[in-house]
């Protein structure tokens, strides 16, 4: 008789375990943390660290994981995932139901760039492991997503920026904490691999937020499905501002042109007018 096989290839148990949650009378343990501990004493974004990895980061790379979250916790009113959650409560769903229309709205084209570019990256760096230098690797990787005619590359480019202010904060805080590794040295010279390529000539391809976040969170040791979940929680609050503004300013059922919106928001301001008291 042969023995039934998990997905994993395992024996195949009829119980099951899970490493993430304990649950008793009056405890709650995350990872062997009681919550109560927790609450209060950890930032969130360490909170899903340890949930996503099993233990608490350094307190020294604490800030750049709340910093990857910050950075996408919106895209503004036009990306597909945004008209998705608007979409749906216009038609009176229910918060929680058009927010994860959003997150459904995430695909290959719009979400997925964080995994792809981390595999382009795996694959230069596979390349210097191999012997090659880290310039050469660089340039083997923009020549073949040149013969892939896969330009813009995923983590490279940007619709609306010339420079990413996010993926410039990210590098430069990855810089400063000293977790600039392997992967951020490499997404650098695969950006001077393709500028210097004639056949980008005309392109603007530099590194974006999503090439920031795949290349720190491969120097942080963090699987590419971790950066990939860090992406969709981060997401959360902007989606629900979208669909929480569409059900107090918007009439039901209304059509949605995303090349139509304004913004009437607070004009530009910065911390420094908060530490102040100016408003």
């Amino acid at each position: 008789m042969t023995t039934p096989k998990s997905s994993a290839g395992r024996p195949a148990r009829s119980g099951w375990s899970t490493a993430l949650t304990s649950i008793a009378p009056n405890r709650i343990l995350v990872r062997g943390y009681p919550i109560d501990e927790v609450m209060g004493r950890v930032h969130f974004g360490d909170a899903i660290y340890l949930l996503l990895t099993g233990e608490l980061p350094p307190p020294s790379v604490s800030p750049l994981i709340d910093a990857m979250l910050v950075s996408f916790i919106d895209h503004g009113a036009t990306p597909p995932s945004t008209l998705a959650a608007r979409n749906a409560a216009t038609t009176g769903a229910s918060t929680r139901s058009a927010v994860a229309a959003g997150v459904v709205a995430f695909g290959r084209h719009y979400g997925g760039d964080i995994l792809a570019c981390r595999q382009r990256i795996d694959e230069g760096l596979a390349l210097v492991r191999d012997g090659q230098s880290m310039a050469d690797a660089a340039t083997t990787i923009a020549e073949r997503l040149i013969a892939a005619h896969d330009i813009p590359p995923p983590g490279f480019g940007h619709r609306y920026h010339s420079i990413d202010p996010r993926a410039t904060r990210l590098l430069q805080m990855a810089h400063e904490l000293e977790v600039d590794h392997h992967y951020t040295p490499f997404i650098r010279a695969l950006e001077r691999a393709l500028a210097a390529h004639p056949d980008c000539e005309g392109h603007s391809l530099p590194i974006n937020v999503d090439g920031a976040i795949a290349a720190i969170s491969g120097d942080l040791g963090l699987a590419p499905g971790v950066a990939d979940a860090l992406l969709v929680i981060s997401r959360i609050p902007g989606l629900a501002a979208h669909v929480l503004e569409e059900q107090r300013r918007e009439a039901p059922m209304r059509p949605i042109d995303p090349s139509h919106h304004t913004y009437d928001g607070p004009s530009e301001r910065h911390l420094g007018d908060r530490r102040s008291g100016r408003r």
